[in-house]
This record gives structure tokens, C-alpha cells and sequence, in this order.
């Protein structure tokens, strides 16, 4: 199976959210949930409000069972938002969180690109030299 088969097949069992869709969900409880790493963080700048969970401690932070979760892992009906920095990255992310038992688990579409393209809330970059476009 080819990475782009996978990547079909994962985001067929999510229920993929657009920047202004995503927005509406946090203000209703989810948790956008920020998997990119710290480079891109700080030459991109963020989204206020989103947690910050690099994809390597994904699972463990959002399964309420892991012993290593996060405050907001507080049951398996979490609604996980999760992104990263172009919308690819998290789809696998979110179907690995449905495949765990978060079912409601699932991505920002575009990821944090579509949300700043949006005209939606950023923090600035830490290191605004390195922002792209």
C-alpha cells in the first residue's frame, strides 16, 4: 500500500473540519490539539488556545487510561482537533486516535496553513524571519 492509499484510507473514518468549522468546535469544548514540532512553531506562530502535543506523545497525552495523559483527556468522548502544518501529517494523527477508541478524534483540514489563510486568530512567530509567505 502506497502512502497516498493510507492516507485515503485514514482520513475516510474522519469527519475532517475546515478552519471556520474547527473554530466553531473549540468554542464548543474541543481541543485543538497543535502536533507540529517546535521549529515550525516558532517560524509560523500558533494558534491561541491550542494545546501543544508533538506528535511523538500523541496517544499517550489524549487516551485518559495512559497514566500520561493530559488534564484534558478526561474520557474517550474528547473531541480531538487535531493539526499540523499543511493538513497531512494529522490525518494520519487523528485515525491513529479513532484507532485507540477516541472516536470522535479527528483533523483540521489544510492544517494550521488553511487555519492562518482563513484569516483566522495566530500568534506571531517566535522568530518572524522564518515565516513562510
Amino acid at each position: 500500500m502506497s502512502i497516498d492509499t493510507y492516507l485515503v484510507e485514514a482520513r475516510s473514518g474522519l469527519d475532517r473540519l475546515g478552519p471556520h468549522e474547527a473554530r466553531a468546535a473549540a468554542e464548543e469544548g474541543a481541543v485543538l490539539v497543535d502536533t507540529r514540532p517546535a521549529f515550525q512553531r516558532e517560524a509560523s506562530g500558533t494558534i491561541p488556545g491550542a494545546l501543544v502535543i508533538e506528535r511523538n506523545h500523541l496517544e499517550w497525552r489524549c487516551d485518559p487510561e495512559s497514566g500520561a495523559s493530559v488534564p484534558e483527556a478526561k474520557g474517550r468522548d474528547v473531541r480531538w482537533i487535531v493539526f499540523c502544518d499543511e493538513g497531512y501529517a494529522s490525518s494520519l494523527a487523528a485515525a491513529s486516535l479513532r484507532a485507540i477508541g477516541l472516536r470522535r478524534a479527528t483533523d483540521l483540514t489544510g492544517g494550521f496553513q488553511a487555519w492562518r489563510a482563513a484569516g483566522l486568530p495566530v500568534t506571531p512567530p517566535a522568530r518572524p524571519g522564518n515565516a513562510p509567505g
